[in-house]
């Protein structure tokens, strides 16, 4: 079993799950496996204003733990990356990070503040 610990800057109580990379997709939004795919099924709200189709940075997560256990980024997600609010050296899309190890364990943390590059501007992440 892979676990994310999702840390909220929010002040959000944290969430860890547990789950079963193999049983991917477990909804219908970000890359089957994302980190987005695997929060959205777990019942944890992480915004996603382009539906999860690479095309806005509010599902933007800092890394914590884990970053080799995902997906290399792609272009497209490093070219949005450029424009999310407090970049730093682990950031992903968490619709396009995708989980590859099965026994991985991953710690997300979710910043205050997102840019929709779709033109809604910025707003507290929730």
């Amino acid at each position: 079993m892979a676990t994310i610990r999702v840390i909220f800057e929010s002040g959000e109580p944290e969430r860890l799950i547990q789950f079963d990379p193999l049983k991917a997709p477990f909804q219908h939004d970000g890359l089957p496996g994302s980190i987005l795919d695997v929060l959205l099924g777990h019942g944890v709200r992480l915004e996603h204003a382009c539906g999860g189709n690479c095309a806005c940075t509010t599902c933007h997560v800092f890394v914590k733990r884990g970053f080799e256990e995902l997906s290399e980024a792609a272009e497209q997600e490093e070219d949005l990356l450029d424009k999310a609010p407090g970049l730093t050296m682990t950031s992903r899309l968490g619709c396009q990070a995708v989980i590859e190890d099965q026994s991985a364990e991953i710690v997300v943390v979710v910043p205050r503040f997102t840019v929709n590059q779709l033109g809604e501007g910025v707003r507290l992440a929730s």
